[in-house]
């Protein structure tokens, strides 16, 4: 173990602006200064010896002059002091000195004052020689009496410490802890008894624990925790003690501390896979959410029930509690609110569905009567997405569902109104029953509708399922009533007139209201003025999208009509009223392309709307049976393929997903008896203590690749050359938002260099935590020096720095090497992600940073560029499977990644494969990439472009 891994006690912030004091000045300042100077000097010395300075002349002068001394700053450093001067001789044996210096602290252990004799405990704990602790080992037992728990708080550290290395001191620890406990009434007392109890004599420890099992939950919350850890531990190593204590955990399963709940909980379910024990677990989280406000802790312990709900055994045990999961859903906390809406549908089943949607058509209507916020619109769209992921598993649902949702097709948030569109329109296509019912409903809410986005939708539906001659008739008449007057043109130069020449019918009504609300009175001019503006806020919504430019909505309406107008003549069999229902589609259709041409909308009609709206009437002219096919049968069956392909992407992710949760046997794997396993098989499972500390720690095992470049010398970057003074290279450990650097120091020369350290400084989102100490290098000596730093975006970072060190003995200045930059790798924050195609385009319309790439490979294969891209950037492709395959000679794809900090990054690959160049040409095209920050912009593209060339193996 290096001294850089050494347990560290006590760390100490070294000032080394000021040049080293000599030590005659600093014995003169311990000896004759007053009690400031002596703090001071006595920090020095600290200082001097922890950057490897021996002064063995001074040792004597503190114990004659400081050691004396009552002042409490100066007891505080003389603990430190003690802790790092050296205390044995070359040879190893203890210097003579010490013998005074314990019997100092034999005193202090006997002081009136409590802090004082708890810190001196405390400063023992640190001390490795025995023949030191063996006078002090009386005063400490007294100790174990004190009136007050803070010295015997501390008393309880120094004799597990004594008997933990030095058994011949106390060789009845666990009697006296044992009788000690019994008799504590202080909890953190007891739970530091109890906590020796179990590393000196875990037998006694849980002898004690079954007399005072019934007891537990008296216990103070501190000491709860240590038991539940103990009895996962004693289960874990020996399942038979299993019965002897599950009891006890369902126990503090009530416990009034959130954490040891949770910590109970935990333990229940890695001891027992009984239903009722999952169930006991899973409510008891339940309620950890639902209580406890700090919606971190909620995701945390929500992470836990989904980690149940993984479990195949586990699983139906947590479909009873769905209801009880709901309740969380009264937190405001949108990703909260995601995350359990997430759950409730993996666990929902035909028990439980009609209950499910009984709770969210509340909670929908509920949004609607909250004051609008930007997580409630949010919200909204993530029930309606449940909602319709319920109604698609369980048909039966849909009936209910549908009448609550198309209510808010008129809503002014266009992405949950999107969302309810989207919802009819997979409905209407799959179930047959209810399309009466849709079309309804369709036309009941259709004049309310407010964005443009959502008319369309609304059209295009109405088209294609009205089947009846009623709701035919029922169609037109809306889109009457939306258009308003026809011709449009005529109409609306009419108005403009009325506002110079006032018409009598529109006077009669106003003309009599000639008295302001202010009491004044109002000149006829005034009141005509007025007018236009109130009959633009009365104007039809059709009408007011096709005078704001929108004709995209005037193209599906001309479909819509085509569509009707195909399907009545097909119904009604007098020629009459079919060339009538004809000729009045063709009419609105005409008016909105002679609109489209006039100068009145604020935006002219494009090119392609008047093909579209001009196809229509011809065909509406023509009547071919051809065009009636592809209008009336073709445009369904194109939605039906994309909905089952939709649904078998589903299935198939959700039988990856159940494989993957599915553990297969296969049929000459041995079968394991829990009861017939031996101790030392049972110690190859895993420890979730230990796990969870090395999680915390960073250090958890990731598996190895067997690929020799995905090791750890992969990770090992060279600071200096071989022939520099100094030889440094630097291991890169990347640990979510953390970066620790293990850097590598040898020391190449003959001589010893003194105050060698390692000076750092970061390029980009990136700080460092703590500057590392210096060192003293002997001559070929070799020390490692770790250094961290915090990660607070993703982008590319560069540590860069030199290593000062002073040559001992040497007149000159000090010495610098100057070190190469470690450039930190943004793949290691970037991971794959999914959202949904509309998602995607709202992230791609708000992100402002976008970086254009320029492809330049020598890959000659559209696919073999894309997977390599993906491979090497760590996002993920979506366009499904299906619309990549195929060969066509040119690709285009979308990606999408999450950082670890949540930020999100898009890219949109443009990919063409040149054929007239030949089969060896490589592909070309662009990649474009945005992100909400910069540097995630940046770093992607540079990453995308240093990794763009398949290196030739």
């Amino acid at each position: 173990m290096t001294a850089a891994e050494n347990v560290c006690y006590t760390l100490i912030n070294v000032p080394m602006d000021s040049e080293p004091p000599s030590e005659i000045s600093l014995k003169n300042d311990l000896e004759k200064g007053d009690v400031k100077s002596k703090t001071e000097a006595l920090k020095k010395v600290i200082i001097m010896i922890l950057n490897g300075e021996k002064l063995p002349g001074l040792l004597m002068t503190i114990i004659r002059f400081v050691l004396p001394l009552q002042d409490h700053t100066i007891k505080k450093l003389l603990l430190v002091f003690w802790e790092i001067v050296p205390k044995t001789t070359p040879d190893g044996r203890l210097l003579h000195e010490m013998i005074l210096v314990c019997d100092a602290y034999r005193k202090d252990l006997q002081h009136p004052n409590e802090f004082i004799r708890g810190s001196t405990l405390r400063f023992l704990c640190k001390l490795k020689e025995a023949e030191l602790l063996e006078p002090l080992m009386p005063a400490i037992r007294a100790c174990l009496e004190h009136r007050h728990s803070y010295v015997r708080r501390n008393a309880l550290l120094k004799a597990l410490f004594c008997y933990l290395n030095f058994e011949h001191l106390i060789p009845d620890a666990p009697e006296l802890i044992h009788d000690f406990l019994v008799n504590e009434k202080d909890a953190s007392c007891k739970r530091n008894a109890f906590m020796m109890l179990i590393h000196a004599d875990q037998d006694r420890a849980l002898d004690y624990l079954s007399t005072c099992i019934d007891q537990v939950q008296t216990f103070g919350d501190i000491l709860q925790l240590v038991i539940v850890e103990l009895i996962y531990k004693v289960c874990h190593a020996n399942p038979s003690e299993r019965a002897r204590f599950i009891r006890c955990i369902y126990n503090l399963l009530q416990s009034s501390s959130p954490a040891v709940k949770y910590e109970a909980a935990g333990t229940l379910v890695t001891l027992s896979s009984a239903p009722t024990a999952i169930k006991a677990a899973a409510q008891c989280y339940i309620d950890l959410i639902i209580k406890e406000s700090d919606n971190n802790v909620k995701l945390i312990v929500l992470d836990r029930l989904v980690e149940l709900k993984e479990h195949p055994a586990h699983e139906r045990v947590l479909q009873d509690l769905v209801m009880d999961i709901l309740r969380v859903l009264s937190t405001p906390d949108l990703e909260v609110r995601k995350k359990t809406l997430q759950l409730a549908l993996d666990l929902v089943s035909s028990r439980n569905v009609e209950e499910l949607v009984i709770v969210l058509k509340k909670e929908v209507i509920k949004t609607n009567n909250v004051s609008e916020h930007e997580d409630t619109d949010k919200y909204r769209q993530l029930l309606v997405r449940t909602l319709h992921s319920c109604s698609v598993r369980f048909p039966d649902m849909a009936a209910n569902v549908i009448p609550v949702l198309m209510e808010f097709l008129s809503d002014s948030n266009e992405a949950a109104a999107a969302d309810v569109l989207e919802f009819v329109r997979e409905a209407i296509q799959r179930f047959d029953n209810l399309r009466m019912l849709i079309v309804e409903k369709m036309l009941e809410v259709f004049h309310a509708i407010k964005s443009v986005k959502i008319y369309r939708g609304a059209l295009w539906i109405l088209g294609e399922y009205c089947s009846t001659k009623e709701d035919i008739q029922s169609v037109m008449t809306e889109v009457r009533r939306s258009l308003g007057e026809i011709p449009i043109v005529e109409s609306e130069i009419k108005k403009e007139a009325g506002e110079l020449k006032p018409e009598e019918e529109i006077n009669v009504g106003p003309v009599q209201k000639l008295v302001t609300e202010m009491g004044t009175y109002a000149t006829q001019s005034a009141l005509s003025s007025s007018r236009p503006t109130k009959k633009e806020e009365e104007r039809p919504p059709l009408r007011g999208f096709l005078l704001d430019g929108d004709f995209f909505v005037a193209a599906s309406l001309a479909t819509t009509l085509t569509k009707i107008a195909l399907r009545y003549v097909a119904l009604v069999q007098e020629k009459k009223k079919q060339n009538s229902f004809v000729a009045e589609a063709m009419l609105l259709m005409a008016t909105v392309l002679h609109l489209g041409k006039s100068s009145l909308p604020k935006k002219p009609i494009t090119d392609d709307d008047v093909d579209r709206i001009s196809l229509c009437l011809k065909v509406l002219s023509e009547c071919s049976p051809l065009m009636n096919d592809i209008f009336n049968k073709e445009c369904r069956q194109s939605l039906s393929h994309m909905l089952s392909a939709k649904l078998e992407e589903e299935k198939l992710s959700q039988k990856k997903e159940s494989e993957k949760r599915n553990v297969t046997v296969q049929p000459d794997d041995p079968i394991s008896f829990m009861q017939l396993t031996a101790k030392n098989e049972m110690n190859c499972k895993e420890d979730q203590f230990q796990l969870s500390l090395l999680a915390a720690m960073g250090n958890t095992q990731r598996k190895e690749a067997a690929d020799p470049l995905a090791s750890k010398l992969n990770k090992v970057t060279q600071l200096t050359g071989f022939s520099d003074p100094v030889y440094a290279e630097a291991y890169v450990h990347v640990n979510q938002y953390d970066i620790v650097l293990d850097v590598l120091v040898v020391n190449q020369t003959s001589d010893t260099l003194q105050n060698c350290t390692l000076e750092l400084a970061t390029l980009g989102d990136l700080k460092l935590v703590e500057k590392p100490s210096p060192l003293t290098l002997a001559p070929h000596d070799f020390a490692n020096i770790k250094a961290n730093v915090k990660v607070a975006s993703t982008e590319n970072g560069i540590i860069f720095g030199n290593i000062v060190y002073d040559v001992s003995g040497a007149a000159s200045d000090r010495n610098c090497v100057v070190l190469s930059d470690i450039h930190i790798d943004i793949m290691d924050y970037i991971q794959p992600a999914t959202c949904t195609d509309a998602e995607f385009r709202q992230m791609w319309a708000e992100f402002e940073w976008e970086n254009k790439v320029t492809v330049n490979t020598n890959i000659i294969d559209l696919n073999d560029y894309l997977q390599h891209i993906l491979k090497s950037t760590n996002m993920k492709c979506l366009t499904p499977e299906k619309a990549l395959s195929g060969y066509c000679g040119f690709m285009a794809a979308n990606l999408y990644a999450r950082s670890i900090f949540g930020e999100d990054a898009l890219a949109n690959v443009s990919i063409e494969k040149p054929i007239q160049q030949g089969p060896e040409a490589p592909v070309t095209g662009h990649i474009r990439i945005r992100a909400k920050s910069q540097g995630m912009a940046l770093s992607l593209g540079d990453k995308i472009n240093l990794s763009q060339k398949k290196n030739s193996i």
